[in-house]
């Protein structure tokens, strides 16, 4: 993979066995190339070397929102490699890749862009959270609409409808969560008690 702008270019290094910052010292640029000599700004090693600028690929998305599935297609450039979890915006809409469709049928959980046949996506610009709440005898499930970057902490009231509920536990991917913050695109559930209701 390389990009490149104006007098410096991301390319792996024959020394340092990675992709570096290089400096173009000279360099011509061809329709869909660039031949160039360079030097790695972490080990200053000068080389040759020839860039293939790469391709713009359209690749179709389909994202599910709530019960509704709408077509879209998005551009990608031939090295990119896409994963499983990745978020991107698709026309104005931010999704998360559910699934990948390679041209032979499969669905993987990572695919060169060359690879792909169909992206599969969920709108992600707002989530429907699950929440348990307590109330005493039995359990209500109820559901509250966040971004997914807004934090929900234990210790968090919520309301709903005339009621308030404050947050004692929160499931997240990895973990239960009984102190601090997590954001929602990590959220799997979160867990409530009912306030009681004190008069002076």
């Amino acid at each position: 993979m390389a990009m490149y702008e104006s007098d410096v270019i991301y390319v792996e290094c024959p020394d340092c066995g990675e992709v570096t910052l290089h400096e173009v010292l000279k360099g011509k640029v061809g329709k869909a190339s660039l031949e160039a000599t360079l030097r790695c700004q972490e080990c200053q090693r000068v080389h040759a070397e020839t860039v293939r600028q790469p391709e713009t690929l359209l690749a179709p998305v389909i994202v599910s929102d709530g019960n509704d599935s709408i077509r879209l297609s998005t551009e990608l450039e031939s090295d990119d490699l896409l994963v499983l979890g990745d978020e991107f915006f698709v026309d104005d809409v931010y999704v998360k890749i559910t699934s990948l469709e390679l041209k032979d049928g499969r669905r993987v959980k990572k695919a060169p862009a060359t690879e792909l046949e169909t992206i599969w996506a969920k709108r992600f610009d707002r989530l429907s959270l699950k929440v348990s709440i307590n109330n005493v005898h039995k359990t209500l499930s109820r559901s509250v609409d966040a971004a997914p970057d807004e934090e929900f902490a234990v210790g968090d009231i919520l309301r709903f409808g005339k009621d308030d509920a404050v947050i004692h536990g929160i499931k997240a991917r990895r973990r239960m969560v009984r102190r601090g913050a997590v954001e929602a695109r990590d959220i799997v559930r979160i867990y409530c008690k009912f306030m009681r209701t004190t008069y002076a």
